[in-house]
């Protein structure tokens, strides 16, 4: 049984990783810096990025022949 491919490219993959992580450390670091609230979109931007990588290690995961019944 083969894994299936996600949607992402390898390159892609990274990429998002990447701006997962720095999103992430750059939330914490601007709440102590910035005195609104303005720190949450960083949050909510590493979320979103979080939920991409979730849903293309889901499809991958998938076996091959999974992916071609949709």
């Amino acid at each position: 049984m083969q894994q299936g491919s996600g949607f992402l490219t390898p390159r892609q993959r990274r990429l998002a990783w990447l701006g997962f992580l720095l999103t992430a450390v750059q939330a914490p670091v601007a709440a102590k810096l910035v005195p609104d609230g303005s720190w949450l979109f960083s949050l909510v931007v590493a979320l979103m990025v979080a939920t991409v990588i979730i849903a293309d290690d889901a499809r991958r995961r998938q076996p091959a022949d999974a992916s071609s019944a949709d």
